[in-house]
């Protein structure tokens, strides 16, 4: 504890002290999963980067998914590896906003990407004549820019405010991350407002998202229900089952955590909720879209053996004069 007019300047991030003999083994299962979700993650870009079949809409959203999912992860998977590995928890204050408020930020971007996705599937199958034009470079560009940008502005008001805040109790950051519920629940001064901002801030993402998913696939249905054939109903829905399964656990997960007017004070449950969207979701993110995908698996693989048959080649390369 320190004096009430004292202000922590450091804090300590806790992790999972409840497992504290298995941290170890926690650090290898987040370490397996942080560097396959990198892979995954870059072999997709390079996949669609490859293909010229995959340079469309789709999977120019698709892409910019990827590179969103990679920064994602890793602000906040390297110092759980320090605390994991070698106990080293605490973190500075600024170290701590920073982190808070590029992975609000992220966060916040995918939200409107997604939506920005869900609208491409709108317009690709409720106007496939007019897809081309409506959906050119021009629009693709506009829209991923400005999912981007408006997820790092709308962090900016309650990181602001959480930096006048004073710590004058506790400085224990129960949760594997700097997340706004913990760390407001270590202020010693009245947080009712910032509380107040954080969930409206929230809720306006989500809903603006939310609606723009949402009525992207009413509409999605209603024109496919009009379809005449079997074929062409299950050809329509298979371009969206990917993303309408991405969007579904993304969403759940992130209006659990921050679209609830008590989640500040229910943060124990929310850590295994925040494994789930800020873990797991980008690492699978990437085999769902490629699994329901025959183009991508296809030059994925290609791109798979060209790794196989570049990284050989290197080797024998290498090896051949200490066999001399």
């Amino acid at each position: 504890r320190m004096p009430n007019n004292t202000s922590h300047t450091k804090f300590i991030i806790m992790g999972f002290p409840e497992l504290p003999e298995h941290q170890l083994t926690l650090f290898a299962i987040f370490a397996t999963i942080y560097l396959l979700t990198l892979v995954e993650n870059v072999l997709l870009i390079w996949t669609i980067s490859l293909n010229q079949q995959l340079r469309t809409p789709m999977y120019f959203f698709l892409g910019n998914l990827s590179i969103l999912e990679i920064f994602y992860v890793s602000v906040t998977m390297p110092k759980l590896f320090s605390i994991l590995w070698s106990g080293e928890n605490t973190i500075t204050f600024q170290d701590c906003l920073a982190q808070m408020y590029f992975f609000l930020s992220l966060a916040s971007s995918e939200c409107f990407l997604l939506a920005a996705m869900a609208y491409d599937r709108y317009l690709a199958i409720c106007y496939p004549l007019h897809y081309t034009s409506l959906m050119n470079h021009r629009t693709c560009v506009f829209l991923t820019t400005a999912s981007w940008l408006s997820g790092f502005l709308a962090s900016i008001p309650s990181v602001v405010m959480i930096s006048r805040l004073q710590f004058c109790h506790e400085n224990t950051i129960g949760h594997f991350f700097c997340d706004i519920s913990p760390l407001l629940k270590l202020s010693c001064t009245d947080t009712s407002t910032i509380e107040v901002l954080d969930f409206v801030a929230a809720l306006a993402v989500l809903i603006t998202s939310v609606l723009v998913t949402s009525t992207s696939y009413i509409c999605i249905f209603c024109t496919v229900a009009k379809l005449p054939s079997r074929k062409d109903k299950s050809k329509a829905f298979s371009t969206c089952v990917s993303h309408l399964t991405v969007v579904s656990m993304f969403y759940a997960t992130t209006v659990f955590m921050y679209a609830r007017p008590k989640a500040i004070g229910t943060f124990d449950l929310n850590k295994p909720v925040s494994i789930l969207y800020s873990v797991v979701a980008p690492f699978l993110n990437p085999i769902i879209y490629s699994l329901r995908n025959r183009e991508v698996r296809k030059t994925l693989s290609i791109a798979i053996n060209q790794v196989v048959t570049f990284s050989g080649c290197f080797l024998t390369k290498r090896l051949k004069p200490l066999s001399n």
